[in-house]
């Protein structure tokens, strides 16, 4: 790697000899562990899309990895699949049918009547089931999606034949998803879900694991970068949160690299903790509160956005 590259990388990627940012809040499926919640979770999508029945239900309280989970899932399924991962769910149930039809392949799909085109969505997922294709609709923050939206998913998750559903529903949402289910007006919806599985924050044993993994991930081969107290501080800080630990970790990381420290400590993940916004902080830290972002000068302020070079 040449040296133009190298100094063009924000100081601390060079300091621990990192190849990319491990604590990146983008949904990287490089960075997807399989253990623990996130493995259990996969593994409920993975049969529940085996098997073909009915409308599967993820929850998981904000920042728990759904979303990246969501991704693993579409960069997984093979070439006999075709997965339709919707993230913007404020979409409206014309728009979301619009949508569907054009993954589909279906042309001139803004032109044609709703119901026309949930015929034409019908036909074409008889004619993929006749190649022994399926198709997957995945719904990230499924709880925002509008009252029509749900109303649509019913009716897509209506489409079979004698022996099987056309469509496969993965909806992935917070907590309040499940308060939104219980209205009567979604009891077909409700009726339909088979699967459900609820992701927990991670352990500390599973938060070791996890960071560990993504440094490895990110090209860290040194001992391990934070110590037995930090990990404990971060997962008391993030209460297991995936998020939040990788906001509080990536904070660790430049706190410890402002003091020119090889590794992370206490000290750094109780600072990281104090600068950050719904971290679980000690009231005793208080009286070393403070912006440790500007520490000493060491940090120019595009720093302060996470994974940005």
């Amino acid at each position: 790697m040449n040296k133009n590259h190298w100094s063009s990388r924000p100081l601390y990627l060079n300091f621990y000899r990192l190849d990319a940012f491990p604590f990146s809040l983008t949904p990287d499926t490089e960075f997807f562990l399989e253990y623990g919640e996130f493995k259990q979770a996969l593994e409920v999508v993975n049969y529940a899309l085996s098997t073909g029945e009915g409308i599967t239900k993820i929850c998981g309280e904000v920042g728990t990895g759904k979303t990246l989970l969501a991704y693993k899932i579409k960069s997984s399924l093979d070439a006999q699949h075709q997965a339709i991962l919707i993230t913007n769910t404020a979409i409206n149930s014309k728009n979301l049918t619009i949508c569907i039809a054009k993954e589909l392949g279906i042309k001139n799909a803004r032109k044609i009547g709703r119901q026309r085109l949930i015929e034409r969505i019908h036909n074409r997922l008889l004619a993929l089931q006749a190649e022994n294709k399926k198709v997957t609709l995945l719904i990230d923050e499924a709880q925002s999606l509008p009252v029509d939206s749900f109303d649509s998913l019913r009716i897509f998750s209506n489409l079979e034949t004698e022996k099987s559903k056309l469509f496969n529903i993965v909806l992935f949402g917070q907590p309040e998803l499940d308060t939104i289910l219980q209205d009567k007006q979604f009891r077909q919806i409700r009726q339909r879900i088979v699967f459900s599985h609820e992701i927990q924050p991670l352990t500390p044993e599973a938060l070791e694991i996890y960071i560990d993994y993504r440094l490895h991930i990110a090209g860290y081969r040194g001992q391990s970068l934070f110590s037995k107290r930090a990990l404990q501080k971060l997962h008391s800080a993030s209460q297991g949160i995936p998020r939040m630990v990788n906001i509080l970790g990536h904070k660790a990381l430049l706190m410890a690299y402002a003091m020119n420290d090889q590794s992370v400590g206490l000290e750094h993940v109780k600072k990281a903790a104090m600068d950050t916004d719904d971290a679980v902080i000690n009231s005793r830290w208080l009286d070393t509160r403070g912006s440790f972002l500007t520490i000493k000068g060491y940090f120019d302020p595009r720093y302060r956005k996470l994974g940005t070079e």
